[in-house]
């Protein structure tokens, strides 16, 4: 098991930037994929970006390429999201999200350990 907190959500305006960081317990972090994903009140928890064990290879969703990008840094037992170009559509709770070694899956069903989230609100 791993204990996620995420820091870094705020308000900011359209075309701004944030950047989210899920900071991790535990000794075995480096072998966790890692996810971020997010929610509004009336949506399911969706995919934003994903992360291998390795850091070597990432994923993010369409909606979002080009604008964050995520990474970690085992050493500090921390992954990072950072977005840029902030959308209105973009307001959520981000939520961090870890998965013992193996693919990074788009689910978060696939997903055993969360973190509290972080309120994300991009304003016009």
């Amino acid at each position: 098991q791993v204990q996620l907190v995420e820091s870094g959500g705020g308000l900011v305006q359209a075309g701004g930037s944030l950047r989210l960081s899920c900071a991790a317990s535990g000794r075995t972090f480096s072998t966790y994929s890692m996810a971020w994903f997010r929610q509004d009140p009336e949506k399911e928890r969706s995919f934003v970006a994903g992360i291998s064990w390795t850091g070597a290879t990432t994923y993010s969703t369409d909606s979002v390429k080009g604008r964050f990008t995520i990474s970690r840094d085992n050493g500090k037992n921390t992954v990072y999201l950072q977005m840029n170009s902030l959308k209105t559509e973009d307001t959520a709770v981000y939520y961090c999200a870890a998965r013992a070694i193996g693919p990074v899956p788009k689910r978060a069903d696939d997903y055993a350990n969360w973190g509290q989230g972080t309120q994300v609100t991009v304003s016009s």
